[in-house]
């Protein structure tokens, strides 16, 4: 693509770079001079316009941006995304269900390795995600691109982008009572966090139990449970493998996979299962709504993709997550007794 100052009078057909303020009106950037804006700048005295003219084999921003978000979805609805219209060498990509963000990570760096021209950005890996949100742009930075530079973007990011809903529509939530003035309260705060988070996954609460803080109580309400999926809000924190929720999971008849995550808010969460069921423990931090370690495990764990060994390893670049304003100290200061990190 050629670009530069050219004179009014050899502009016609070329792309306006800047846009200009004339007497009759605003000629914006991007406008396909025709025979009309070159007479108009002449008439307003401009002599010489920015332009930018495609060569023979370029291709247009937009119909650039398109086609390199259709190589990077191929099948919209399987891949749950909604393409939005090319503009300005643009175009949105969006979640059209809950779920989390699949990228090929690989994927996204060969695009952008091919030309500074062709750019894709998108959400982080994993990133939980509303229906409507976006998950990734494309952006073509010039009005027109080098076709051999677009059919190597579209190779090498083939397929890259997807959402993932969640395979489990439902979750069973236990509470444990260590008894004391504020048991209401954390419990129904626990509840409400709880629940938004389901809800903002499209799964429902299938039941709510509140039991003593005690290992054989606790056992009882996990046999009991009947969602697809077990969650336990312990209302003292778990700070072993052999601690009660962890041994109530045990006497259950489950297994206890991972205690403890790279993850703060969310140090003190533990995996397991109940046969097919995943079960995830919670530690008290997680009765806030704001961002924590259970949003990362939650969603990828409801969606069908838990992460393993080495993936939650991972976690912690990137794993120290903002000030929580509710909680009891600052992480700079000594840890308090009970912490429900």
């Amino acid at each position: 693509m050629k670009f530069g100052r050219v004179p009014v009078d050899r502009a016609q057909g070329a792309i306006l770079a800047h846009s200009l303020a004339l007497p009759g009106g605003r000629l914006r950037k991007g406008q396909v001079l025709g025979p009309e804006q070159v007479a108009a700048l002449t008439a307003a005295g401009h002599a010489h316009v920015t332009v930018a003219r495609p060569e023979p084999g370029d291709v247009p921003e937009d119909a650039a941006a398109a086609r390199l978000a259709d190589a990077l979805v191929p099948d919209p609805q399987a891949a749950r995304l909604r393409l939005a219209g090319a503009f300005t060498g643009r175009v949105n990509l969006a979640a059209t269900t809950a779920g989390v963000a699949v990228i090929d990570a690989d994927a996204v760096t060969a695009v952008n390795r091919v030309d500074p021209a062709i750019t894709l950005a998108t959400v982080p890996p994993w990133l939980q995600m509303r229906p409507g949100g976006m998950i990734a742009t494309v952006k073509i930075i010039p009005y027109a691109v080098g076709k051999a530079q677009l059919d190597r973007a579209c190779a090498a990011g083939r397929g890259a982008l997807r959402v993932q809903p969640p395979v489990y529509r439902s979750a069973s939530l236990i509470l444990t009572d260590a008894g004391g003035a504020n048991a209401d309260k954390l419990a129904n705060k626990g509840r409400r966090a709880v629940r938004a988070r389901l809800e903002t996954l499209g799964m429902d609460m299938a039941c709510t139990q509140r039991v003593t803080h005690d290992s054989a109580a606790l056992a009882a309400a996990i046999e009991a449970a009947h969602g697809d999926m077990i969650l336990i809000l312990t209302a003292s924190a778990t700070s072993d493998a052999r601690d009660v929720a962890p041994e109530a999971l045990r006497a259950a008849g489950g297994r206890l996979d991972r205690f403890g995550i790279p993850v703060d808010p969310g140090n003190l969460l533990f995996l397991g299962t109940l046969g097919a069921r995943p079960v995830i423990g919670l530690p008290g931090s997680a009765r806030s709504t704001a961002l924590h370690g259970a949003d990362w495990m939650l969603s990828r764990i409801a969606c069908g993709l838990p992460p393993d060994a080495d993936e939650i390893a991972a976690m912690g670049v990137g794993g120290l997550l903002k000030e929580i304003p509710t909680r009891p100290m600052p992480r700079t200061g000594p840890r308090p007794a009970g912490d429900g990190g």
